[in-house]
């Protein structure tokens, strides 16, 4: 049989007077970071994320313009959006996302400008010569890039133009016009915007393999010719505890060859559900990642291929997995969003945040004769925690007997929680909670709460 609710309403009241005397974090508590934009630009890099343009509202508006100093369209951009029809032109997304970028002070990357995938059907399906499918290739790279002269800094022009094993792929563009459409390519969007920094872009050419040598020698070989290039774009899909060892040795040779590199297309995705050991192996792999382009100098900008897994593309093409991004499904900023931040020079010493900015707040959800259940909750106002421990002591002799989303001890009456390994980030004006049962016997008096 349960107690009287009248012990609970009495815990309940006392609460609210506690509340006052809760004190302000100190030990594990720090200022916030700065944005990661700010964070990569300090160390001469650029960090981006791929976007939808009918999202760029709200809170993911916000995110995108803080945190980035680099937009790709994630789809607006390519040949089936901007021209569905032949000679019928639908600029509207990708416009949107020039303006937005112009407006937040934003690099663009122009993705992507001839691939095999996401052409239109009148493209795909043309019994073309090869100089009709010629003149269509250059008339629609002239006509892309000359719109965002000016506008797009940098083109993934050419996009996987390789098999596995090194080989070219069988393409529209190979089989109609052989291996030289890459260089026709680059030439021409030279043409339309000599300023524009052009790349070829691919997946699985991360670490060293047959593949990424497939592209170095082809790279080589341009720049010997005389061919526009400026740089390669590494994908980086990338699957949770795979990180090539040879990425840096890797993103070092292209370096060597005299152009950029970037990280073009970074998300590391993991079978789900998500839980605390998979998203602390994912933060570790987003670190290496930031830091094997950040210990390089010619290694430019690495771009998150959407920076929240609420726009990932991963669950609807990889069934099982997801929890791919820096962000989860509600722009909370994950491990990997801290993993990220650290390889750039990020999440540095401790200091407190301002008295009174965070707090931690207990209270008695449900109880009964022998036990009860509580939950605390750690708020910041003015400051934000990369990391978070709170301590209380009990006066009634209770007894901790099972925790979640913390890390709890006891001893003796002194009970001290610390957070899991992916809910130590309390964001200025967020908050994050845990729960635990107890024991308790004769009363069960609210404890005095502090962060420290």
């Amino acid at each position: 049989m349960r107690t009287s609710r009248t012990p609970l309403r009495a815990c309940l009241t006392a609460l609210v007077a506690a509340a006052a005397l809760l004190a302000a974090g100190t030990g594990t508590a720090r200022a916030a970071d700065p944005p990661l934009r700010d964070l990569a630009a300090a160390k001469g890099k650029v960090i981006g994320t791929a976007v939808t343009g009918s999202k760029l509202t709200g809170a993911y508006a916000d995110i995108t313009g803080t945190q980035f100093g680099s937009l790709t369209p994630g789809n607006a951009m390519k040949w089936g959006s901007v021209e569905p029809t032949q000679g019928g032109f639908n600029w509207t997304e990708a416009d949107q996302i020039v303006a937005f970028a112009q407006a937040h002070n934003q690099q663009v990357r122009g993705h992507t400008l001839v691939w095999h995938s996401q052409n239109p059907s009148w493209l795909t399906n043309g019994n073309w010569t090869p100089a009709q499918l010629g003149t269509l290739l250059q008339n629609h790279i002239n006509t892309e890039v000359g719109r965002y002269k000016g506008k797009v800094s940098v083109w993934d022009v050419v996009n996987e133009p390789f098999d596995e094993d090194g080989g070219y792929r069988s393409t529209i563009w190979y089989d109609g016009l052989g291996s030289g459409y890459i260089a026709n390519a680059l030439t021409w969007a030279h043409a339309a915007d000599p300023d524009a920094k052009l790349y070829i872009n691919d997946y699985n050419v991360e670490g060293v393999n047959a593949k990424s040598t497939a592209l170095y020698n082809l790279v080589r070989s341009l720049k010997q010719q005389g061919v526009p290039i400026d740089g390669v774009g590494l994908q980086a899909h990338l699957i949770l505890g795979q990180v090539p060892a040879t990425l840096q040795q890797n993103i070092q040779r292209f370096a060597d060859l005299g152009v950029d590199v970037a990280v073009t297309e970074l998300d590391v995705r993991m079978s789900l559900p998500a839980d605390s050991v998979k998203l602390a192996q994912q933060a570790a792999d987003f670190k290496s990642v930031v830091a094997a382009c950040a210990a390089v100098n010619r290694c430019v900008n690495v771009t998150v291929w959407g920076f929240t897994d609420s726009d990932s593309w991963v669950p609807s093409t990889f069934p099982g997995y997801g929890a791919a991004t820096p962000y989860d499904e509600n722009y909370q900023q994950k491990p990997a969003y801290h993993g990220i931040a650290e390889a750039l020079g990020g999440g540095g010493t401790s200091e407190p945040p301002p008295t009174g900015a965070c707090s931690a707040a207990y209270s008695v959800t449900s109880q009964w004769n022998t036990g009860f259940t509580g939950q605390v909750r750690i708020s910041c106002s003015g400051a934000s925690l990369s990391s978070w421990k709170v301590n209380w002591a009990y006066g009634a002799g209770q007894r901790i007997t099972q925790a979640w989303n913390a890390t709890c001890a006891q001893s003796g009456t002194a009970v001290s929680c610390a957070n899991a390994s992916y809910n130590g980030s309390v964001p200025d004006g967020g908050s994050v909670t845990f729960g635990f049962n107890a024991s308790w016997s004769g009363s069960n008096p609210v404890p005095t709460v502090s962060l420290g």
